[in-house]
């Protein structure tokens, strides 16, 4: 028998991805989330920066 079932099959052709067609508001949209994500990720480098808010947390006892 020369069945061929056996074996990596051939993945079914995919359609191609339609252009997505950018107006001024998506524009606009895209490029206010990236000033926000720039200024979080600077927020986030001066706290790193500056250490630990608080100074000791919880104190543990040292009895025994």
């Amino acid at each position: 028998m020369s069945s061929r079932e056996g074996g990596k099959k051939k993945p079914l052709k995919q359609p191609k991805k339609e252009q997505k067609v950018v107006d001024d508001s998506d524009a606009e949209f895209r490029k206010k989330q990236q000033e926000e994500q720039r200024k979080l990720k600077e927020l986030k480098e001066k706290a790193a920066q500056k250490g630990p808010l608080s100074g000791g947390g919880i104190k543990k006892s040292s009895k025994k």
